[in-house]
């Protein structure tokens, strides 16, 4: 018994040491595993903290404060609550009126011409299928501010568009198509149409032809198939192709400015100008940080709107 037990200590001491060894491989090993995430996640990181944290910061805290006499922040005033009451004015509701309206007409019109191309696309063979896509996304690979200006060419008076109505006796004065709403409109849809075509696809070229198939033997017509089977399906693309088009349409202030003229005001315009022109950091800075905080509402809507629909059976 005796020498069995003074046997067993070296043992345990082995077994001691070896655990301790292993333990600390363990710690170095995590060390190791830790510091090689830092260097992968930590570029983007950086990059998120410096162009998005910083700047979002600053842009909250901008709302605290009132204009200065020449423009800028007029810190020594102190804190106020002003500019989020100046939301509510007339003016300004109306902008954002005026803003939803359009961005929302774009939405609809890119849906119902994106829905039957990305169903177009993807009848067609493989071959032709990446010719099509390539030709979808072939506007991004030019400059938009070079696009749009082609619409100013299109749209003018002398323009494509008019001569051709005129040429074939449609009117004989040019129209006036340039710096008015539908301009935007159409300006706002051919930016974007391609951000409704692409996930629109990829929803449309997951339906399972079987279903289809089935849905056919069945008895059902075409049109029935499509509203009972296809359009079910995919109704997470239809959301994300609504929501790619409708939170940049609703933002941008390029379109508006160059093909309305000036004479249409959506919230980009607005809080462009209220920073470069008028110089009022704090309230450019809180109707910035509303229309985010709409965006974002919008997208938590997606998000659970998805959800819903991709969890039906």
């Amino acid at each position: 018994m005796a020498g069995g037990r003074a046997g067993a200590g070296p043992v345990t001491r082995r077994l001691k040491t070896g655990s301790a060894a292993s333990g600390a491989r363990t710690r170095t090993g995590s060390a190791a595993r830790a510091r090689a995430r830092l260097v992968l996640i930590g570029p983007g990181f950086s990059y998120l903290v410096v162009l998005l944290v910083l700047p979002l910061a600053l842009v909250i805290g901008y709302t605290a404060f009132r204009r200065g006499r020449f423009g800028g922040i007029a810190y020594e005033d102190g804190v106020t609550g002003d500019n989020f009451a100046r939301i509510a004015d007339p003016l300004y509701a109306g902008v954002l009126t005026d803003s939803l309206r359009i961005a929302g007409i774009t939405t609809v019109l890119a849906l119902a011409l994106g829905y039957p191309t990305a169903y177009a696309i993807t009848r067609l063979t493989a071959r032709w299928r990446t010719v099509a896509l390539v030709l979808v996304v072939l506007p991004f690979w030019t400059n938009f501010l070079v696009r749009t200006y082609a619409w100013i060419v299109l749209l003018s008076g002398e323009g494509v568009v008019n001569r051709a109505l005129t040429g074939v006796g449609v009117t004989d004065r040019p129209l006036r198509l340039l710096y008015t709403e539908g301009a935007v409109v159409v300006g706002l849809l051919y930016a974007y149409l391609p951000l409704m075509v692409l996930p629109l696809y990829a929803a449309i070229e997951r339906v399972d032809r079987r279903l289809l198939e089935a849905s056919a033997d069945l008895g059902a017509r075409p049109v029935r198939t499509f509203c009972r089977v296809t359009l079910p399906l995919t109704l997470p693309g239809v959301l994300t192709g609504c929501v790619f088009v409708f939170v940049p349409s609703l933002g941008n202030f390029v379109v508006p400015e160059l093909l309305g003229g000036g004479r249409t005001v959506m919230v980009g315009n607005l809080i462009r100008d209220q920073f470069l022109t008028a110089r009022d950091w704090p309230f450019g800075s809180v109707l910035a940080l509303a229309l985010m905080a709409f965006l974002v509402l919008l997208l938590m809507a997606q998000a659970w709107a998805g959800h819903r629909t991709g969890s039906r059976p």
